[in-house]
């Protein structure tokens, strides 16, 4: 080998120097990491055991609880609730006469068709029949709108596109 080097020797040297220091970072963060990780495991048993005590601890109370004799409930009294009056004697449920009971169900026909026909010409109104035609007017135009400027976004990005391929295989 000659003395003459094709390539300058402070290259060779700061090239070795950022290797051992690239090395040297390698090593310590891998340190670094196996000492974080030893620590959250030692943290992570310190935990478990906690965590098996107060188990073992609920266990033990759940056992003494289950072993404790448990109280006699009294015996009912009559001023207890009953929500139910099911299987006991008395009265017998109103009954309404036919004549009556036909009258309330006719009442109740008519008042729901009148509520029915008022609602009915009240939507059928001619200023009501006007506002809707006039929101549906105002809706088409804004779809419209809305179709012209997203057809016009979908051109240029179109023509956007085209330029591009042009550019490529002119380029190529």
């Amino acid at each position: 080998m000659s003395e003459d080097w094709s390539v300058p020797a402070w290259t060779i040297v700061s090239a070795l120097v950022v290797v051992l220091l690239l090395a040297a970072a390698l090593v310590l963060s891998t340190v670094r990491g196996r000492r974080r990780a030893a620590r959250d495991r030692a943290a992570a048993q310190a935990e478990s055991a906690q965590l098996r005590e107060q188990v073992a601890e609920i266990a033990r109370r759940l056992d003494a609880a289950v072993a404790a004799p448990v109280p006699a409930r009294p015996a009912a009294d009559a001023s207890d609730y009953v929500i139910t009056r099911i299987g006991t004697a008395e009265e017998p449920a109103p009954v309404v006469p036919a004549p009556v009971f036909a009258d309330l169900v006719m009442r109740e026909s008519v008042v729901r068709a009148a509520s029915l026909v008022a609602g009915l010409r009240r939507a059928l109104a001619p200023e009501t029949r006007n506002r809707i035609r006039f929101e549906m007017r105002r809706e088409v135009k804004r779809s419209r709108k809305q179709r012209r400027a997203d057809l016009k976004t979908a051109r240029r990005e179109w023509e956007a596109r085209q330029r591009a391929d042009v550019d490529e295989d002119s380029a190529a």
